[in-house]
């Protein structure tokens, strides 16, 4: 499934998103990200030991989530995608999203590094997009 041009402007130009794993027991992880999308797929990086990265290896399974919350309940609007996660430790792919991201985020390059020898990128293809409000 593709996300449309709407969808995927609202995942782009969002600071963060929310993404749940679960582990290989079913225990569920729901942590904040920041992410970018390129050629349709929502990208964002973590530690190769972190939590997420390690439920994505045992479960490939993904849901992200970004929401826009209004007092004025007419505005409220969100998208969530489910998906398959695929991890890239190196590469042309892992160098790419990782320009992608200190580009939107400046401060990561000095602030949570993205190193080959200890992260991944994680790539989100969609399987299923639901939204509100648009």
């Amino acid at each position: 499934m593709r996300l449309t041009k709407k969808v995927a402007r609202l995942i782009d130009r969002e600071r963060v998103c929310r993404v749940a794993t679960t582990n290989a027991a079913g225990m569920p992880h729901l942590v904040p990200v920041c992410q970018v999308v390129a050629d349709g797929k929502i990208y964002f990086a973590s530690g190769n030991d972190g939590r997420k990265a390690l439920n994505l290896a045992a479960n490939p399974q993904v849901a992200v989530t970004v929401d826009l919350y209004s007092d004025d309940w007419s505005n409220i609007k969100g998208v969530m995608v489910q998906g398959r996660a695929t991890l890239h430790a190196r590469g042309p792919r892992f160098r790419k999203i990782r320009a992608l991201l200190y580009r939107k985020y400046p401060q990561y390059a000095r602030d949570a590094a993205i190193s080959e020898s200890d992260s991944v990128v994680v790539e989100v293809t969609p399987g299923r997009v639901f939204t509100w409000g648009f």
